[in-house]
């Protein structure tokens, strides 16, 4: 859809930590998914402002590299 933006997961990993909801308003850099990936914890923050349109994860989730985490619009 015109206007939405994909938040992709950069490596493989486990979902730790999910820290917006569907509907909140995010700024450029605020961390969104807290990602475990070779036993290491990383931030997926924002690329751009928006709202949370979708969040197709869940805590626990393996995810690949590429995966669409959140779409934010």
């Amino acid at each position: 859809a015109a206007g939405e933006s994909p938040v992709k997961s950069p490596l493989p990993g486990v979902i730790l930590d999910i820290r917006i909801k569907e509907g909140d308003t995010v700024a450029v850099g605020q961390t969104l998914v807290v990602l475990e990936a070779m036993k290491m914890e990383n931030n997926i923050d924002a690329d751009r402002a928006g709202v949370v349109k979708q969040i197709l994860v869940q805590q626990g989730a393996t995810v690949m590299e590429g995966d669409v985490l959140i779409v934010i619009g």
